[in-house]
């Protein structure tokens, strides 16, 4: 029955001031974790604005004969316009964030849907759907600024608007057609699975990510681009050379049409066992030679080799199950969802709601590892460098890099602390001069 009325009421009255001298512990946690987070990414941005300002004026010497000033210029102009957008981005999602929780907007969301749908699965993956949407409609203007106007006033932007509203429908109907069904059976699990519902949760979600790693490269990538085999010719002969002394088996090499939406270049492969495929961005061999081509994707195939992928999956399994133990705790916790401004059912079904917020509040403190993480994937960088430059040759991937540094506007001049907390990738001195060193 949908609550209302004043039994609902009195009987909230009643839960509300049973629970009333264990409130506000975990509002104080997460306002605390929430400021300090927020000060931390806007800190981190200014001291990377400042940093790439400063030295915007000069090459850096060992590149001084490789990119012109203009260009390093354009770099920094690039990085420093990306930054401040991504500012007034973490801003809005500041407000957005606190306007779910403490400022009771979640609370109406679905105190509205079950007014609309009543109790049950569908009002829960409603609330999950309603949130999704909301949040894509406000990060709209940003993706059509950063597309449209920063993209296109660095000579980036080769999308068109009817394909940028292609690609969103494309995203939103993959995302109704796979993620309904995945949300109806963890809502099904938490409803129904007894208090161990999270343990077979994250089976499911694990068996799930494995199984997108086999589709990805053959049913999913091709909706949003189009893929043809490498021609035949000095690049192909050079590239199975390759394949064949990294004893590395592939279903073929592809060349994407990254162009159609933008100038900037990359190769990766995707895929896992026999469904394993090598593609590279059109605009990679656009501006590589083949010989800069094969150390890109020695690079690439130096990360499959050193156990880089299999590494990170398995973090990223070992993460999730501590995620969802997490959540099946919190979930039974009333302060988890009364802390943050929501009301739960005390005898209904909250699987929707604990979902909800645990998506929305757990980025706030994850945050503060992702220098851990940025860490280890810097560390893996290297070894696929050293790897590239046994296989292939440190020389082709210096040149390569130089180039792709240039075309994709990446700033030289990084701040050492924004590096240290955020960069995935070494910055660009310390890369080549490790490349440059006998291997």
């Amino acid at each position: 029955m949908i609550a209302g009325g004043w039994g609902f009421g009195v009987a909230w009255c009643a839960y509300f001031a049973h629970i009333y001298n264990d409130l506000m512990t975990f509002t104080i946690v997460f306002l605390i974790a929430f400021i300090a987070s927020f000060g931390l990414r806007h800190w981190l941005a200014q001291r990377q604005i400042r940093h790439v300002a400063k030295n915007r004026e000069s090459v850096p010497t060992e590149f001084a004969e490789k990119i012109t000033l203009v260009d390093h210029q354009k770099a920094a102009d690039y990085t420093i316009a990306k930054l401040r957008l991504g500012i007034l981005e973490n801003g809005v999602s500041a407000i957005v964030l606190i306007a779910f929780t403490l400022m009771g907007g979640l609370q109406i969301l679905n105190f509205a849907l079950l007014q609309w749908l009543g109790e049950g699965m569908i009002q829960q993956i409603a609330l999950l759907g309603s949130i999704a949407l909301i949040s894509g409609a406000i990060d709209l203007p940003f993706s059509w600024y950063k597309q449209f106007h920063l993209e296109e006033q660095f000579g980036f932007n080769r999308m068109g608007k009817k394909l940028f509203f292609t690609d969103m429908i494309k995203g939103i109907a993959l995302a109704i057609v796979i993620g309904a069904p995945l949300l109806w059976a963890i809502l099904s699990l938490m409803a129904k699975a007894g208090s161990l519902w999270w343990l077979w949760a994250w089976a499911v979600i694990t068996g799930f990510s494995l199984l997108m790693q086999w589709i990805f490269p053959s049913f999913i990538a091709p909706i949003f681009n189009k893929f043809k085999a490498l021609e035949d010719g000095p690049l192909k002969t050079q590239i199975e050379a390759l394949l064949q002394r990294c004893d590395f088996a592939s279903q073929g090499l592809f060349v994407m049409d990254g162009s159609k939406r933008s100038a900037h270049g990359n190769a990766f492969f995707a895929g896992m066992g026999k469904a394993k495929r090598i593609v590279f961005f059109d605009t990679l061999i656009e501006k590589l030679n083949p010989g800069e081509v094969e150390a890109v994707l020695a690079h690439e195939l130096g990360h499959y080799k050193c156990n880089h992928i299999r590494k990170r999956l398995l973090v990223s399994f070992a993460l999730s199950f501590g995620m969802f133990a997490l959540l099946g705790w919190l979930s039974t916790q009333a302060w988890f969802y009364l802390d943050l401004g929501v009301m739960p059912d005390p005898y209904g079904f909250n699987g929707g709601l604990a979902l909800a917020l645990f998506m929305l509040v757990s980025p706030v403190f994850s945050f503060f590892f992702t220098p851990l993480s940025s860490l280890a994937s810097r560390k893996h960088e290297y070894e696929a460098d050293n790897f590239a430059a046994e296989k292939s040759s440190a020389q082709d991937l210096i040149s390569a890099l130089v180039k792709l540094y240039q075309d994709n506007a990446s700033t030289l001049t990084p701040d050492p602390i924004y590096t240290a907390f955020y960069s995935s990738h070494p910055p660009a001195p310390l890369r080549i001069a490790n490349l440059a060193r006998p291997h």
